[in-house]
């Protein structure tokens, strides 16, 4: 009889095999709370990026109709000067009467004219100091002045009380460190009370004859517009300016572009269509291009109007200003 072999243990039941898909299936089922919470994550940003299309298509039209002036190739030095001072020889024809716009007698007249010009009009300081010139003459007489008398005086110009006190502190300096007279150096002028660089280089400019550049807000603007400098502080600009120029033009290069600046180059809304010196200018196109428009946007006596001096110059092409109306 054959031997029988004892059966063996029966075999395993073989393990279930996911299928690829299946498995996929139960790994996405099981993430599906983060899954969720990321497509979610998706949906909102793809509905902000939807929402912001617009302004996005706005922003993107503009930038396409910004001024070809802001892609200029780059100015070499030497052209940057033969353009400069080609600007300075045409403004010198326009404005063969350019002037300090401050009515003065004396440097001392000038010195406190230009610090009560502060943040108003020539016109209305010139409108306001025969009043207090004729009560005060001499720097003496405005250190030993009563505060509240010239606080009144001045108060056409705003900041009255603080301009009192730099043109009394100033007139008292005078009277005790340099004896009564305005001196003739920027390293003493500028120790005054209320008297900067810009102070200092009008004096010094129309009152002694010294050369200087005087950087207020309407050279600093024209400066930068026609690429001289990209510089904002007064200093720089004076420093970056001036190495354009001789000294010799400093204080007639600065009542010219002043001039211009007043009168044709407004901040808002510059006349370029009525600018002389429209071709060498990078910035054409900034303002009013149109001849007829442009016209009606010309101030002072290009515009028919009054100037800013009661008493002009004997050459001045256009009106004297009016005096302060009593009231």
């Amino acid at each position: 009889m054959k031997k029988q072999t004892p059966p063996g243990p029966e075999p395993a039941p073989a393990k279930k095999t996911t299928a690829p898909a299946e498995k996929t299936a139960v790994t996405a089922k099981k993430a599906t709370p983060a899954a969720k919470k990321t497509a979610g994550a998706a949906k909102k940003a793809a509905s902000t990026a939807k929402k912001a299309t617009p302004a996005a298509k706005k922003a993107a039209a503009t930038s396409k109709k910004a001024p070809a002036a802001a892609k200029l190739p780059q100015e070499s030095r030497t052209a940057l000067v033969r353009r400069a001072r080609r600007i300075n020889r045409e403004l010198a024809e326009v404005y063969s009467y350019a002037h300090p716009e401050l009515d003065f007698e004396n440097p001392f007249e000038l010195l406190v004219a230009t610090v009560l010009s502060a943040q108003t009009t020539d016109l209305r300081v010139n409108q306001t100091t025969p009043r207090l010139f004729a009560r005060y003459p001499t720097p003496e007489d405005l250190a030993a002045a009563v505060p509240e008398e010239v606080e009144e005086l001045i108060r056409p110009t705003g900041f009255f009380r603080a301009k009192t006190k730099s043109i009394m502190g100033l007139a008292k300096a005078l009277t005790e460190d340099f004896g009564g007279e305005v001196p003739g150096r920027v390293e003493d002028l500028v120790k005054l009370p209320g008297v900067g660089r810009k102070t200092a280089f009008v004096v010094l400019g129309n009152a002694f004859g010294v050369p200087g550049i005087t950087v207020d807000t309407h050279f600093g603007r024209l400066v930068r517009r026609w690429r001289w400098t990209e510089e904002t502080d007064p200093e720089k600009v004076e420093a970056a300016v001036g190495a354009l120029f001789p000294k010799s033009e400093w204080t007639m290069l600065s009542h010219r572009v002043i001039f211009h600046g007043r009168r044709i180059c407004h901040s808002r809304k510059p006349a370029c269509g009525a600018c002389p010196i429209a071709p060498l200018c990078p910035s054409y196109g900034e303002g009013e291009t149109d001849p007829e428009k442009a016209k009606k946007l010309l101030k002072y006596e290009m515009g028919g109007f009054p100037g800013q001096r009661l008493k002009p110059p004997a050459d001045y092409p256009g009106k004297p200003a009016p005096p302060l109306a009593e009231g």
